[in-house]
């Protein structure tokens, strides 16, 4: 619920910013220009977004060709149309986060945080750990009863695997021979 809220006050707080900029670089600039530049970063921004939109596809066809993962260019193309509305939509810091998101090299460090903060957790959660390799063996996360009946530290009850020396020598050890595991088989038994 917490997240519907941050992207609810979002919907709210950017365009109410992104108009107040507008009107103060109108008050500086003329309504004129103000408008000039929202309607020349539109257009400049369908043209570089159609470019990269294109560009991306090669490179997502090209990695499927060779059967590699095509992740990071999904990835951009998702931010490509997020630039494309976001260059469409009048008001200058809108723009801005447009064109940040076009261009390849200001586009990696989103690529890398939507990575790290939004894909890697999800999986996580759906996959059991497995995606990062976090898995837990024993008990629960956060438990830290040790399985083998002890606590954590190993000084309580129970086996404990690191005490467990394989080498050596012990009275319960038992040594079979090989006639040991001969079997014999009667001739009424069935010899599958």
């Amino acid at each position: 619920m917490p997240r519907l809220r941050w992207l609810f006050l979002a919907l709210l707080i950017v365009p109410l910013a992104d108009a107040l900029f507008l009107v103060f670089v109108a008050g500086e600039l003329g309504w004129k220009v103000t408008v000039a530049i929202v309607v020349l970063t539109a257009l400049l921004g369908t043209l570089f977004v159609r470019a990269e939109g294109r560009h991306t596809l090669r490179r997502i066809q090209r990695s499927l060709a060779s059967g590699e993962s095509p992740a990071d260019d999904l990835i951009d193309g998702a931010f490509l149309i997020a630039a494309g509305a976001f260059l469409l939509t009048p008001g200058l810091l809108t723009d801005a986060l447009g064109f940040l998101l076009v261009f390849p090299v200001t586009r990696i460090p989103f690529r890398y945080a939507v990575k790290r903060w939004v894909i890697l957790p999800r999986l996580d959660q759906r996959t059991g750990g497995f995606a990062t390799g976090n898995v837990y063996t024993f008990g629960f996360p956060g438990d830290d009863a040790d399985p083998f009946g002890g606590d954590a530290g190993g000084s309580g009850g129970g086996f404990d695997p690191r005490d467990f020396d394989a080498n050596a020598d012990s009275e319960d050890t038992v040594d079979l021979g090989e006639e040991s595991y001969d079997v014999e088989f009667d001739d009424d038994e069935d010899r599958r």
